[in-house]
């Protein structure tokens, strides 16, 4: 029988590529958005059922405690199990710290944070009764080293590398194994919205001098959801081209 992976936020950009890459590994996707219109003009479903696998979508807001509640509740009842999660949805409200709204912190916060107790909550209860699962989380280079105009993102992604940590020691005995990758710059929808300055000063800070791909990303994610990874939890990976070097 086949397992369920649940991808928040994967209507486009890396939430797509992990999507596609675990349903060519041979999961069933359980797609996640938070609108309707986030799948506009959008083939990730066609792509991700020619290769024979099952795919659902679920219209739904992680940063919601009870959306949540309901959305596993219907993947379970859809799907049967759910063996992997990943915690990708994110938003970015960039400022520098002195002129920062509070609601774009706060809206940063409970979106890519509080998602993740949200999701890992009702599935880790989930994956608690099978005795087995994989959960990965998307944190940031950002959550890691800090980055200058995302004191709100920082802290978010900070938070989830630590969440990571302790929701690995809480499930491990319970064969169920909780990491973390942590991008650097990968080509997505927000990466072109950049300026050519803010792309070059980027590039001259990365040992690889080239940014990601999502599918790369998305690589490193199956591994971790893979049995090649069955004694790996707890660590943060970092996939960046050498930005810390």
């Amino acid at each position: 029988m086949a397992k369920t992976a649940i991808i928040t936020g994967s209507a486009r950009g890396i939430g797509a590529a992990i999507a596609l890459r675990l349903a060519k590994d041979g999961f069933n996707i359980a797609l996640n958005d938070v609108s309707e219109k986030s799948f506009e003009n959008n083939d990730i479903m066609e792509k991700i059922t020619a290769l024979g696998v099952r795919c659902e979508k679920y219209i739904a807001d992680v940063s919601s405690h009870e959306a949540c509640e309901s959305f596993v509740k219907k993947v379970r009842e859809d799907f049967g199990s759910i063996d992997v999660l990943v915690n990708n949805a994110g938003i970015t409200r960039d400022g520098l710290l002195l002129r920062m709204a509070e609601e774009n912190y706060d809206d940063v916060i409970r979106i890519n944070q509080k998602s993740v107790f949200n999701m890992t909550k009702f599935v880790g209860a989930v994956m608690l009764r099978q005795k087995s699962g994989r959960i990965v989380n998307l944190a940031s280079v950002a959550g890691l080293y800090g980055n200058p105009g995302q004191m709100n993102y920082s802290a978010s992604k900070g938070a989830v590398i630590a969440m990571t940590k302790t929701a690995a020691k809480e499930l491990g005995s319970r064969g169920i194994n909780v990491n973390a990758v942590a991008p650097g710059f990968i080509k997505t929808p927000m990466t072109d919205k950049l300026t050519d300055e803010q792309r070059d000063a980027m590039l001259a800070q990365i040992a690889m001098k080239r940014y990601g791909e999502p599918e790369e990303v998305a690589s490193v994610v199956a591994f971790l959801c893979s049995d090649d990874a069955a004694y790996v939890t707890g660590q943060t990976i970092e996939i960046s081209g050498g930005l810390s070097m």
